[in-house]
Parts: structure tokens; C-alpha cells; sequence
């Protein structure tokens, strides 16, 4: 099996997309390419890549909104690769979601550089084995969710949680640790987004919202995973 690094590049130019692949199949990587937003929203699906490269000036939409539909549902590295240096459009795409943001013209040794950063902040611990329970598995490390062989979509946060949850499945979090895990130590204690979060993951892995058998809530406490069978 091919055990190669995948990086999509969505970039509209094509000389400046061949030669990017040229660099990248240069240094092993798996080179796939897309033109347009479209395309590149498609390829993400598809080939579930390691990281992307992203201009944010493409034909059909901008970049800023392809980040954020990708951030809808995963959390992988994304860098822009962009003519823009405004710091405006810089740090409006960090707030997206990208993880870096390079300005154009740019050197391969910068490029593989933050591409190697990238990757190596992505990287999850290989000794996540899945959860699994009453026909529900989570695979931590390829952030897939399905239940009786059928994949569930997930938001990034709402993988989060589950994730979490599963991984102290039989034990009750706290809803301020769960506010604080997933929206960090700053944010407010405000259990309503989590209890929309909460009402949409219930919709989608349980077989009935009103009856779970997957997460049960400690009414005033917080939320407990049902542990693994």
C-alpha cells in the first residue's frame, strides 16, 4: 500500500500549480490538484488528504469560504498560498481556520518547511485504538465516525466532543472541562452551544434522541459515554 504523505493543491494558475507538484513529487509527496473551489471542496471528500495548499483568488469562490466549509467537518492543515499581503486577509484566514498563511513569490525551502510544520503538528497518537459500543465506532485517528457500517458526518467540534466523551467513556465530564476542552480555557461557561452541539450529535449517532444509548446526561453535572462493550 501506498504509505505517501497526500497533499491537495488548490491553486487556479496552472504554472504555478505545476510547478508546486513539481516540488511536492520532488520531496515523495502525493500530488492531487483542483482549479476551482468546487473542485478542491470535491477532492478534499474524496481523497481525505494530509494537508492543503490553498490560493484564496480562485474562479468560482473565494478561498476564505472554501476554508470554511472544510472547517465544517475536519480539521486538517490548511495553508494559504496567497499574492495577498494585507494583513487584513491574513489573519481573516487564520480566523477561518488555515493554519499558515505564505505570501507569493515563495521558495521551495520555506514552502517544504512550513509544510513539514504543518504535518508534524497534525500528527495524533498512533496508540488510539477505535471505540466501539453497541455498533458505534469511532476511529480516532482517521476522525471516522459510523454506526452499524454506516459513516456518520460530524462537525469538527462535534467530533471533538464524541471524542472526548469516548475516550473517558464510564466517567462523567464535567460540562465546564468540556466547554474548556473543546472551546478553550478563555471561553465562557455558557453550556447553551453545548447543549446545541450536543442535540445535533444525539440526532445523528442515536438510533432515538429521546432514549440515548450512546451519551447520557448527568442532569446540572455533565455528559457520560457509554463504555465500550
Amino acid at each position: 500500500m501506498n504509505q505517501k504523505i497526500k497533499i491537495l493543491v488548490v491553486e487556479d494558475e496552472k504554472n504555478i500549480r505545476s510547478f508546486i507538484t513539481s516540488v511536492l513529487s520532488s520531496q515523495q509527496y502525493q500530488v492531487i490538484t483542483a482549479a476551482t473551489g468546487k473542485e478542491g471542496l470535491s477532492q478534499a471528500a474524496s481523497w481525505c488528504p494530509d494537508l492543503i495548499l490553498l490560493d484564496l483568488g480562485l474562479p468560482d469562490m473565494d478561498g476564505m469560504e472554501l476554508i470554511q466549509k472544510i472547517r465544517g467537518w475536519s480539521d486538517l492543515p490548511i495553508i494559504v498560498i496567497s499574492a495577498r499581503i494585507q494583513e487584513d486577509d491574513k489573519v481573516k484566514a487564520l480566523d477561518q481556520g488555515a493554519d499558515d498563511y505564505i505570501t507569493k513569490p515563495f521558495g521551495n525551502s520555506e514552502l517544504l518547511a512550513r509544510i513539514r510544520t504543518a504535518l508534524r503538528h497534525s500528527i495524533r497518537p498512533q496508540t488510539d485504538r477505535p471505540y466501539r459500543c453497541k455498533g458505534l465506532i469511532i476511529d480516532f485517528e482517521k476522525r471516522l465516525v459510523t454506526r452499524e457500517g454506516t459513516e456518520i458526518h460530524l462537525t469538527q467540534n462535534e467530533f471533538k466532543i464524541v471524542s472526548f466523551l469516548a475516550k473517558n467513556c464510564g466517567k462523567v465530564i464535567l460540562y465546564d472541562r468540556l466547554i474548556e476542552h473543546i472551546w478553550g480555557p478563555y471561553s465562557e461557561n455558557d453550556n447553551t452551544i453545548l447543549r446545541v452541539n450536543m442535540a445535533n450529535i444525539r440526532r445523528k449517532i442515536e438510533p432515538d434522541p429521546a432514549e440515548p444509548v450512546y451519551i447520557f446526561t448527568e442532569i446540572g453535572v455533565g455528559y457520560r459515554m457509554a463504555e465500550e462493550e
